[in-house]
């Protein structure tokens, strides 16, 4: 992508006006900063992204690439949002197919309860608005998974229209040129953040204003070190006059990371594994996985008198949003003839699940980490 060296010219900043209204009370059309929409168009237009696979008039691309886009980047996404298109090419298709099928496709994208609620809507669009896509933010939010933003989103760039959305990135960006001071943790700064946006909305050219926002917050206005030299509306920034990019937005909630440790059980026979569906609720919710104990001991009083052999392999630990997990993974390979009375024993002092061989696994939504063992498993067996 090709990025200018300077920036436009900027507009007037409003001086008699603050972006810190009473508490709660929404920002002032007059305490926004003029012509900020119009720059981020033109800057758009000429230096933004413009060969995203999802960039066309289909409430559908667009709505699919949202939901994978939220806590995820581009770049992850891109190779996700082919094969998903491939595979289930419209709505029908994917209402239509089972939500193992679903999974399977998200499976290493994380947070699996939007491949869920992903699925959900699709059937609700199809049985409920015979295949139609709403055409409007209101509507469209009140399908599962689709949150306000993303409703705007979706309306703005597949029906023009004129609504605001306030994703991660696009709250940092506005945030800073606001100076909002205002804690994003609570819900009042939120809805005066809400009521800037909205008061910034051009009345013409949506599509690529709310797509400027996007480009600015993943690719000039960064996290860390943003690139204000190349921002088109760094004279229009409070936060850049001031030097205080990195105080905004303003968030101080942090939620405290725990830790987990469990046994990983990989109980082997005729080359099959033994898979359980996890609970709909909770960490990798509804997808085939391994068996876990709490501890070695746990195992030990389960299996005591299991034939075959036993393998502890290398621990590791799957990091994620919240929680550091070290998962301890353990090979039992029964024997080929284990008699069917001992196997059924077996089988009930396992969580409850069935018998899967490689391929057929790989077919499933399977957490990241065992999709990859598994995965290099068939490799293996391939060559």
């Amino acid at each position: 992508m090709s990025l200018p060296l300077g920036r436009p010219k900027a507009g007037a900043l409003p001086l008699g006006g603050t972006a810190r209204s009473a508490k709660g009370a929404p920002i002032l059309q007059r305490e926004l900063p003029a012509n900020f929409a119009a720059q981020v168009i033109a800057w758009q237009r000429v230096h933004g992204r413009h060969d995203l696979p999802w960039q066309v008039r289909d409430p559908y691309r667009v709505w699919l690439s949202e939901v994978m886009l939220q806590q995820t980047q581009v770049a992850t996404v891109r190779a996700y949002f082919d094969r998903f298109i491939a595979r289930f090419p419209d709505v029908h298709k994917l209402a239509a197919a089972s939500v193992d099928d679903v999974l399977a496709l998200w499976s290493g994208l994380g947070y699996y309860s939007r491949a869920r609620n992903l699925h959900r809507a699709a059937q609700a669009i199809v049985a409920e608005h015979g295949g139609e896509f709403p055409r409007s933010s209101v509507a469209l939010a009140t399908l599962p998974g689709i949150g306000r933003s993303t409703a705007a989103a979706i309306a703005a760039f597949s029906f023009g229209e004129r609504v605001a959305i306030l994703d991660g990135n696009v709250k940092r960006v506005l945030a800073r040129v606001l100076a909002l001071a205002g804690d994003l943790a609570e819900s009042h700064a939120e809805r005066k953040l809400w009521s800037a946006a909205t008061g910034l909305l051009p009345e013409h050219g949506i599509e690529a204003y709310t797509q400027g926002l996007m480009d600015l917050g993943a690719t000039i206005c960064l996290a860390r070190a943003p690139l204000c030299l190349l921002c088109p509306v760094c004279d229009l920034c409070r936060a850049a006059r001031a030097g205080t990019q990195d105080r905004y937005p303003v968030k101080t909630r942090r939620t405290s990371r725990g830790r987990r440790e469990h046994i990983w059980l990989e109980l082997r026979r005729q080359g099959r594994v033994w898979l359980v569906q996890r609970e709909a609720r909770g960490i990798w919710a509804g997808l085939w996985s391994l068996p876990e104990f709490d501890s070695i001991e746990a195992l030990r009083v389960a299996a005591a008198d299991w034939p075959g052999r036993a393998v502890e392999l290398e621990p590791f630990t799957h990091v994620l949003t919240h929680l550091d997990w070290t998962l301890r993974p353990v090979r039992w390979t029964l024997p080929a003839r284990t008699p069917a009375r001992t196997l059924t024993a077996i089988e009930t002092r396992c969580p409850r699940g069935r018998w899967f061989d490689v391929d057929e696994a790989l077919r499933v939504g399977l957490p990241a980490p065992l999709r990859k063992r598994l995965a290099a498993e068939a490799g293996d067996a391939a060559g």
